[in-house]
C-alpha cells in the first residue's frame, strides 16, 4: 500500500491519544529508556515525556511519512524517531533492541501472525512491555468496509480486505504469561462523539480503510476511472446508516484491547 497520511491521522488526536494513555497509566517503575513502537507522527511522545520526564525515548515506525512528521514536529530534545518495522526490531535487526519499556500502541494489528511476536518483543523489555490494539474488527465500520468493497466493481482491484483480527485480553495475558512474568490485560469500549459530514468514514479513512482507498486511487490514475469517489460515496452512505448521526454528534464504539507484561523483581 502507498505511505501513511499524517494529516489525515491526526484529525481525531484526543479520541486516539485516550487509549495510549490509559495504557501508559497501568505501566508501573520509572523506565530509564522506552522504545516506542509504531510512534506514528510523534504525537504522543508528550505524554511519555510527561510521565517520565528524564526518560531516553526512541520511537520507530515503518512509515517513513510518520516518521519524516515525527521529526520534522519534534520538540522534545529527549526523543529521537526511526525508520523501522517492529518485525525486524523484534529480530534484532534495528539500530536499538531493547529497552525498559517497550510499548507498542495500536500498530501489532496490522502485522500478520502479531501473536508470535508477542514473546520476542517482550523479550527485548527489561522491566515492562505494554500494547494496546483495536478490537474492532467485526464492528459495522470494518465489516461494511469488506462488504462494500467484495462487490463489483471493487472487488477486481482490491481483491478480499482481511479481516485484520487482534486477541482478546485472556488470551493475550495467555500468550504473555511466561515465567518470571505478571500480565495485567483488560479491555475498554470508547464512545466517541464525531463531529461533522461523514465522520466515520473520515476516522477509517486514514486507518483501516486507508489500504483499499489507495488502490482504489492507484487504479484511478492509471487507468482514468473514479472508483475511489465511488466507494466513499457507497461505503459512506453505509456508515451514516450504521452510525446514525444525533443532535450532539455521532457516536462511534470502538473497542480497544491492553496488555501490561511485567517481570517479577
Amino acid at each position: 500500500m502507498a505511505d501513511w497520511s499524517p494529516a489525515a491521522y491526526l484529525q481525531y488526536t484526543d479520541e486516539r491519544s485516550r487509549p495510549f494513555a490509559e495504557l501508559l497509566a497501568r505501566v508501573p517503575d520509572e523506565p530509564a529508556t522506552v522504545v516506542d513502537l509504531g510512534c506514528g507522527p510523534g504525537h504522543l511522545t508528550a505524554l511519555l515525556r510527561a510521565r517520565w520526564p528524564t526518560a531516553d525515548v526512541l520511537g520507530l515506525d515503518a512509515s517513513p511519512a510518520m516518521v519524516e512528521r515525527a521529526v520534522a514536529e519534534n520538540t522534545d530534545p529527549g526523543a529521537r524517531y526511526e525508520l523501522a518495522d517492529l518485525r525486524d526490531y523484534a529480530r534484532g535487526r534495528t539500530s536499538v533492541t531493547g529497552a525498559d519499556l517497550v510499548i507498542s500502541n495500536a500498530a501489532l494489528q496490522w502485522v500478520p501472525g502479531h501473536r508470535e511476536l508477542l514473546a520476542p518483543l517482550a523479550a527485548t523489555a527489561t522491566r515492562t512491555f505494554a500494547l494496546q490494539v483495536p478490537g474492532n474488527h467485526d464492528a459495522p465500520s470494518h465489516t461494511l468496509l469488506r462488504e462494500t468493497a467484495a462487490r463489483a466493481p471493487y472487488a477486481a482491484v482490491v481483491g478480499p480486505v482481511p479481516r485484520r483480527t487482534t486477541a482478546g485480553p485472556a488470551e493475550y495475558l495467555d500468550l504473555l504469561s511466561a515465567p518470571g512474568w505478571s500480565v495485567d490485560a483488560w479491555e475498554t469500549t470508547y464512545t466517541h462523539v464525531l463531529d461533522g459530514p461523514n465522520p466515520v468514514l473520515r476516522w477509517i479513512s486514514a486507518t483501516g480503510a486507508q489500504p483499499t482507498l489507495h488502490a482504489l486511487a492507484a487504479h484511478d490514475v492509471a487507468h482514468g476511472t473514479t472508483l475511489r469517489a465511488a466507494f466513499e460515496t457507497e461505503y459512506g452512505a453505509a456508515l451514516r446508516a450504521a452510525y446514525p448521526e444525533q443532535a450532539y454528534g455521532t457516536p462511534l464504539a470502538f473497542r480497544r484491547v491492553f496488555a501490561v507484561a511485567t517481570r517479577a523483581a
